[in-house]
């Protein structure tokens, strides 16, 4: 979805998602319609004293919705922030805060793997959220209960806000990785397992966890809000797991170990007319090619340029008229990780392997990758698979 730009905090980027501008008013209503109903658990909750009758007086109950949301969502942004700022202080850089559907989301560049940095990079978050639950009571109590409707209404505000951190920091530690709660389980794991291992018990713990508040969302609670968190916490463990052994697998691997070569690349010239390389591709069973032109490599044509043509013009159309120019490049040298980054950033199914000079060596696809990853699963050695590509080049047979 769609991201809007609204300020910074610490050099930190706070990002709206356009689904968050739907949020913020369901939660407002949702509030507003239950003053009366709130007033009365947090009477017998915290003893408030509130007032419902004053509460509940006209258009009151609105305002109060709009505020306690308000306040809401800017407690999940400093919740976000406690992240952010224990991930710089260990040297993480921090891409963004987003809020959006389900709350804020903190983005890192890098996971940490040293365990100690994880626990208290996960548990900073809970940690302000219970410090803003513990203010917000502290100013709830410390504020004089009278028949004032401002007074009545700010009281009100406080002890909502009071329980509903406290309630986000319990949330975010049950263990619902990649929840803060399964983050700090995976960094107690670490402790005695390699890291990919330990994400990968911490990410079915997730998803197990994920099942059952999916259930309770639907069969007991009746709230669909929940089962659509549950959806997206199983996504996140399983993305985060899949990432991570991933990256366990291609430790020391290079672009030059899986890349396919120059020499086993087919290109094509600016000339050849989009219906001869539909037949190209048909025959060599490949859907994108370098274009070359006096020896240098002009741009990039796959299926999808080729499609564009309608078929009867397919023969007066070339290879130059429906091209890619722009093309995204990588060293040989590069991590493969930091390629497949680049690939996903770019929304591009291959990228031009060059020296330092731009001389082209070779292309690198996800297919490469996908293909190596396979070979590299199937080995019993992960850590003998990468470095010197004189003998180990993992790439698909031509």
């Amino acid at each position: 979805m769609r991201r809007f730009r609204i300020g910074s905090a610490f050099g930190i980027p706070i990002q709206l998602d356009l689904t968050f501008l739907l949020v913020l008013p369901l939660f407002a209503w949702i509030i507003g319609t239950q003053v009366e109903q709130t007033t009365e658990l947090l009477n017998d909750s915290l003893g408030a004293g509130l007032d419902p009758a004053v509460l509940t007086e006209g258009s009151l109950v609105w305002v109060l919705g709009v505020v306690a949301a308000v306040g809401l969502f800017t407690g999940v942004v400093l919740h976000e922030l406690g992240h952010s700022l224990v991930a710089i202080r260990y040297g993480y850089p921090i891409d963004s805060i987003t809020l959006w559907l389900f709350g804020g989301i903190a983005q890192l560049t890098e996971t940490p793997e040293d365990w100690k940095q994880e626990l208290a990079i996960a548990v900073a978050g809970p940690a302000v959220s219970v410090a803003l639950g513990v203010l917000s009571y502290v100013a709830f109590f410390v504020l004089p209960g009278t028949q004032s409707t401002v007074v009545e209404a700010a009281r009100f505000v406080l002890a909502y806000l009071a329980v509903m951190n406290l309630a986000l920091a319990v949330f975010n530690m049950l263990p619902g990785f990649p929840m803060d709660g399964g983050r700090v389980l995976r960094a107690l794991l670490a402790r005695t397992r390699p890291y990919a291992r330990a994400t990968k018990i911490a990410a079915e713990v997730g998803k197990i966890f994920a099942i059952m508040l999916g259930l309770f969302g639907l069969f007991v609670a009746g709230n669909i809000f929940l089962a659509g968190l549950a959806f997206f916490i199983y996504i996140g463990a399983e993305g985060e797991s899949r990432q991570t052994t991933m990256a366990a697998a291609f430790e020391g691997v290079t672009v030059r170990d899986v890349m396919t070569p120059a020499d086993h690349v087919t290109s094509v010239t600016p000339r050849l007319s989009v219906r001869d390389l539909i037949r190209t591709m048909f025959e060599e069973r490949h859907t994108g090619y370098p274009v070359e032109k006096d020896g240098e490599v002009v741009g990039l044509v796959t299926l999808e340029d080729a499609r564009a043509v309608r078929e009867v013009e397919r023969d007066a159309y070339t290879v130059g008229d429906v091209m890619t120019t722009d093309l995204y490049t990588v060293s040989p040298d590069a991590d493969v990780m930091d390629a497949l980054t680049q690939l996903q950033q770019n929304s591009v199914g291959r990228l031009v392997v060059t020296d330092a000079d731009g001389a082209f060596l070779g292309l690198l696809t996800r297919s490469d990758i996908m293909t190596a990853l396979s070979i590299i699963k199937s080995s019993s050695e992960y850590g003998s698979i990468g470095g010197s590509s004189e003998s180990r080049t993992l790439r698909p047979e031509p």
